[in-house]
């Protein structure tokens, strides 16, 4: 017996502590980030923690509108593909995936080892280098990070043949490295309008050097209602030249017809890596920025903490930074609960509650990581993220955990100490209050077996009597000589109420008075 009494109290000590205990929800590090469903802007990036963190996403980490797009983020080399589905890419000789943290953007870059390179090719009549294709305007985008930049390597070459009167002849973009500059030669490649005579080789070299073992932004766009064919590295113009009659602004403009049997190559003799590799069919953008200035948001879906009524107390954030260094991507774990680091990268935090998932009874309140939280009650929760980029906006901060300590507002611990005493057709049942402070009122529970309280013969009613914030109460109405068992549980002034455990079981028979 006494062995069974010391297990009962153990098992209440152990209830009591965990009902009025802390207890912690979290999200992202090894749990993952699931519950973030709404996200604008924002990516999950895997290479500054052993767990993905979410990031801000580059503003060119998609091309919707391109006609070709190769970002390098399969982790096999085998693997890279056009994602607009226009082009076949098939790696040939010695070229392999780097990986995100010497990427530019996203999850990888092609390292190149001067070995055959990257050969693509038109898989679709769709696809903007399709023989015959007649083109407006165009774009030809990349980043790209040299190991050497010696002279004549060759980082680009489209290669195809066209019609002429005479016969076939040879169309050809090379891009080679010249004294540490890009040089760009356009050969048989633009086309009088009526399709008839190839416009002379057009050449046009970087003013600027290309730095080894740095990244640098290289596009070369073609304006078809000027003839202006416009090469920038790093947003900055490098050089220009018309593709006109006159070969200057305002001849007649000649535009490219693509020829037959094309192939385009990128890194046939050139040692290095490049990134985001983009054939646009407009006058793109030739903004370099990595991340977006108005930053990104994540949302969470509603989150339940399984009780009404539960105190959020605070929000723990785990965080950190991705930035570059002497032009080499970084990553800097901060730990806990730091949103603003020093060159403005920022997160800025957000919290909702609310006892309906469908109906928010406030908005969107700014919190504090780490900070304790002020009236913040509910069964449900969001949380919401902004992030925003560095100054020069090469930098994005990172949220490695978020961790939501909350207090759930569970039943009532029931009362203690409850004694039955027999009487003439009644029991008076007494007992010791809750220990919860939030307790209301009591409920009675009778019955004619142990354990099943389905009596129906009080006066008071039918099992469970409510009682009122009482610490005893006299059952009458009962039969005399029949054993009654009883047990009583408290609640709290929600609505509906939270109901208790139930009280140990007591037992009285009703007797008439001598």
């Amino acid at each position: 017996m006494k062995k069974k009494l010391c297990l009962v109290v153990f098992i209440f000590s152990t209830y009591y502590l965990f009902a009025i205990g802390e207890q912690v929800f979290k999200i992202g590090a090894g749990v993952g980030w699931s519950l973030f469903e709404k996200r604008d802007s924002v990516m999950e990036s895997e290479s500054q923690r052993p767990w993905a963190v979410l990031a801000l996403a580059p503003i060119k980490s998609a091309y919707p509108e391109a006609d070709m797009f190769i970002s390098f983020d399969e982790v096999q080399s085998s693997n890279f593909y056009d994602k607009q589905g226009r082009y076949t890419v098939e790696v040939q000789g010695r070229t392999d995936q780097a990986g995100a943290l010497p990427a530019r953007m996203g999850k990888g870059a092609a390292r190149l080892f001067g070995d055959k390179g990257v050969a693509i090719k038109p898989a679709s009549a769709a696809a903007q280098l399709s023989p015959g294709r007649r083109w407006g305007d165009f774009s030809i985008e990349f980043w790209v990070q040299p190991f050497n930049m010696g002279n004549g390597e060759q980082l680009l070459q489209w290669s195809a043949a066209t019609r002429s009167p005479e016969g076939y002849a040879s169309q050809r973009i090379l891009c080679i490295s010249v004294k540490n500059r890009f040089q760009w030669t356009f050969s048989g490649f633009f086309i009088t309008p009526a399709g008839d005579t190839p416009q002379r080789e057009i050449t046009l070299v970087g003013t600027s050097p290309v730095v080894p073992k740095a990244w640098s932004h290289h596009i070369i766009r073609f304006d078809s209602q000027t003839g202006l064919l416009e090469y920038m590295v790093n947003g900055q113009p490098e050089a220009v030249a018309y593709a006109t009659s006159t070969a200057r602004e305002g001849g007649e403009v000649w535009t490219p017809l693509i020829g037959e049997n094309g192939i385009l190559t990128i890194g046939d003799r050139f040692t290095g890596l490049v990134d985001e590799f983009c054939l646009h069919s407009d006058f793109a953008d030739a903004s370099t920025a990595k991340y977006p200035g108005r930053g990104g948001r994540v949302e969470t879906r509603t989150i339940d903490l399984g009780e009404p009524n539960s105190v959020v107390v605070r929000v723990d954030a785990s965080t950190g930074r991705m930035f570059t260094h002497n032009n080499i991507p970084r990553s800097e774990f901060a730990g806990g609960n730091i949103r603003r680091f020093s060159d403005d990268a920022e997160l800025q935090f957000f919290i909702r509650s609310s006892e309906s998932p469908y109906v928010w009874s406030d908005d969107w309140r700014v919190f504090m990581p780490g900070k304790n939280l002020d009236n913040t009650r509910g069964r449900y929760v969001q949380i919401a993220v902004q992030f925003y980029p560095s100054g020069d906006r090469e930098a994005s901060p990172y949220l490695d955990e978020i961790s939501i300590v909350y207090k759930p507002d569970e039943p009532p611990l029931p009362p203690t100490m409850v004694t039955a005493m027999a009487k003439d057709g009644a029991v008076i049942l007494t007992w010791k209050n809750s220990p919860d402070i939030d307790t209301t009122g009591y409920f009675v529970y009778y019955g004619e077996h142990a354990g099943e309280y389905f009596g129906e013969d009080a006066l008071q009613g039918v099992s469970p009597i409510d009682v009122g914030n009482k610490t005893g109460v006299r059952i009458d109405g009962l039969k005399n000589g029949t054993l009654y068992y009883f047990a009583v549980s408290a609640y709290d002034s929600l609505s509906p109420p939270h109901l208790g455990m139930f009280s140990r079981e007591v037992s009285a028979r009703p007797l008439r008075s001598e």
